[in-house]
């Protein structure tokens, strides 16, 4: 299986000395992860992110993209072997990564994600999903509360590179909270002031998160969580016991790591 056969030929990009709030309003308005950079030759030259685009504060700010843009973490070819990329996307912690014509040839392609990777593997290799969700999943969790300050939930995500944290309150799963929901919400965006500084407190956490949480218990098969995973578009599904405690999570990169073993 080649990159070319899973990937998305139909992502979008956006030309670097556009601005970078126009970056930011399509990837809200498409949801997207990562939207790659080029040149006005269409070849690529880099990548912005939600987690990019939340540090610009203005609606109307005169940054161009390629003031904000990051290297991809991993670019891979139309050739390129699937599994090999996969495994190279997850070595550095990547869930997307560009795609270009080839080695010789950067001209911009596509995207191909871990989720491009599962999907067709649920089809022809189901015996891979086999195990339950307690032996794949992280059992180390970060966390928020619904009292935690957004502002300093966002420099945690930041600063440890997480999509989402599961809300939890006594131990007990309440909720879910994702980039893609603080950058929804246009007047909760973080202000990375100092709290000294502020002239009113950082929204909390409960005023963006998400309430109605799917969750699975440790005893469902990877196979459901795989299912769900790729049926909805979303990036992690909590596991909670029968009181409702978390007692871990499954995101896209667990089940991608039980496919390439």
């Amino acid at each position: 299986m080649r990159v070319k056969e899973i990937m998305d030929g139909k992502h979008p990009f956006i030309y670097q000395d556009e601005l970078a709030t126009k970056a930011r309003a399509t990837i809200r308005e498409l949801s997207l992860r990562i939207l790659p950079v080029t040149n006005e030759n269409k070849k690529l030259v880099g990548k912005v992110s939600r987690r990019d685009v939340m540090t610009i504060s203005s609606s109307v700010s005169p940054i161009q993209v390629k003031g904000i843009m990051t290297p991809a973490r991993h670019v891979a070819k139309m050739d390129d072997d699937a599994v090999s990329t996969i495994k190279a996307m997850l070595h550095v912690d990547a869930w997307y990564a560009p795609v270009v014509t080839s080695d010789q040839d950067t001209t911009y392609r596509g995207v191909v994600s871990l989720t491009d990777f599962i999907e067709p593997m649920l089809k022809t290799n189901p015996e891979k999903f086999l195990k339950d969700a307690s032996e794949v999943m992280t059992k180390n969790v970060a966390t928020c509360t619904p009292e935690d300050e957004i502002d300093n939930i966002w420099r945690l995500m930041q600063d440890r590179r997480l999509a989402g944290l599961p809300v939890v309150k006594n131990g007990k799963l309440v909720g879910i909270v994702t980039q893609k929901d603080l950058l929804e919400c246009g007047v909760c965006l973080p202000t990375f002031e100092s709290s000294k500084g502020r002239f009113r407190a950082s929204p909390k956490i409960a005023s963006v998160m998400k309430s109605d949480v799917l969750a699975v218990k440790p005893s469902v098969k990877v196979v459901k969580v795989a299912k769900v995973i790729v049926s909805k578009d979303i990036g992690r599904v909590p596991v909670k016991d029968e009181n409702g405690k978390l007692v871990g999570i499954i995101d896209r990169e667990d089940i991608a790591r039980l496919l390439i073993k």
